[in-house]
């Protein structure tokens, strides 16, 4: 009896070491999967979940594009522009969450879909760079025909609530400090990457209280600062 409780007791403790080593492992592991990803503070769990989410979510659109021989921008995606999918008021703050995610976002789907920006500019045979300057002069063709450029077209920007004077203040303000970053980032030879802007992470350039909600003011800044960034990365 006394030998078979020493098994047993043996073998109790052999299970839990390989539990916790199995658990130290998986812990270990998703800690080196963000490593690579800036920390902007905020909880442990904050940035994992959001990090994850976004991770997750860009891959899963990224596959999906990829399989149709496109490439999109991210705020062309309802779950990047929301950016609050497994968000949980218990981890903090809501816009931190949201950078952790758009910025994960991105990676995930530019690492299912390796596609468009991350191409040579200068290799004009390839059919993604032919397709992307085809883009692109259609582009320059419709800004002409409405005798501006397309990132001005406030009528093609979301419509998220507020006061006419809140949403053209923001989208104005962010898309004018996004053109010229991502021309600045163009004229450098930096690869795209307009979420390390301190401009946009404040996105409160020329807000005022008068004008209302901040958070909304927010909202229609970055989306205007990422499209600026694009045009100004193109050279627009």
């Amino acid at each position: 009896m006394k030998t078979k409780i020493t098994q047993f007791a043996i073998l109790s403790l052999v299970l839990i070491g390989i539990g916790v080593a199995s658990t130290s492992s998986v812990a270990a592991q998703r800690r080196n999967r963000w490593d690579g990803y800036p920390n902007w503070g905020g909880s442990y769990q904050l940035r994992e979940t959001a990090l994850n989410a976004g991770f997750n979510e860009g891959s899963k659109e990224g596959r999906n594009d990829r399989n149709r021989n496109r490439y999109r921008n991210p705020q062309e995606f309802g779950a990047y522009n929301d950016a609050s999918k497994d968000y949980s008021s218990r981890f903090g703050d809501r816009d931190l969450y949201r950078r952790y995610f758009r910025l994960a976002f991105e990676r995930g789907y530019d690492t299912e879909n390796p596609n468009n920006y991350r191409n040579d500019r200068n290799d004009r045979n390839d059919r993604n760079d032919r397709d992307r300057d085809r883009d692109r002069d259609r582009d320059r063709d419709r800004n002409q025909s409405q005798n501006d450029r397309r990132g001005r077209n406030w009528d093609l920007y979301g419509q998220y609530g507020g006061s006419y004077q809140l949403r053209q203040t923001a989208l104005n303000a962010g898309y004018n400090a996004g053109n010229k970053q991502g021309r600045d980032d163009r004229r450098r030879g930096r690869h795209r990457n307009y979420s390390d802007s301190s401009a946009y992470r404040d996105a409160t350039t020329d807000y005022s209280s008068r004008l209302g909600d901040r958070e909304m003011y927010r909202r229609y800044y970055r989306e205007g600062f990422e499209n600026g960034y694009e045009d100004g990365y193109r050279g627009y």
